[in-house]
């Protein structure tokens, strides 16, 4: 036979235990519905900078195809340049559109970055 030691947690206490219990566990399903949250954000945040980085790289695509068939047309003139003179003023106007082309490409793609960085931003709220 064993002897059993009573052992009575008085009642005050064991309802303080009790409601500490009931505490950390709100706490904690307050912790996992605010951290649910945060990775949804997260997650729409990474969906919403993932359709600007396919922006910006559709866009850069599409200059280095604009830039690459300047170089080709460029090419093209030159091989059926008859003059020096003919071959100065071909290189003059290349490197004229060239500058302009990348001018306008530099804000473009300011534009497509600056757009893709607004929507990416945490809102408010």
């Amino acid at each position: 036979m064993t002897d059993k030691t009573a052992f009575d947690i008085p009642e005050p206490m064991r309802a303080f235990a009790d409601k500490s219990v009931d505490q950390a566990k709100k706490a904690f399903d307050d912790f996992m519905t605010a951290t649910l949250k945060a990775i949804e954000k997260t997650e729409h945040s990474a969906r919403t900078v993932q359709g600007g980085a396919q922006d910006i790289n559709r866009q850069a695509l599409a200059y280095l195809e604009e830039n690459v068939a300047s170089g080709f047309d460029f090419a093209q003139k030159l091989v059926r340049a008859t003059t020096v003179e003919e071959i100065a003023a071909l290189q003059q106007e290349f490197l004229r559109r060239q500058v302009e082309q990348a001018t306008n490409q530099g804000r473009g793609m300011a534009e497509t970055i600056g757009r893709a960085a607004s929507e990416a931003a945490p809102k408010p709220g």
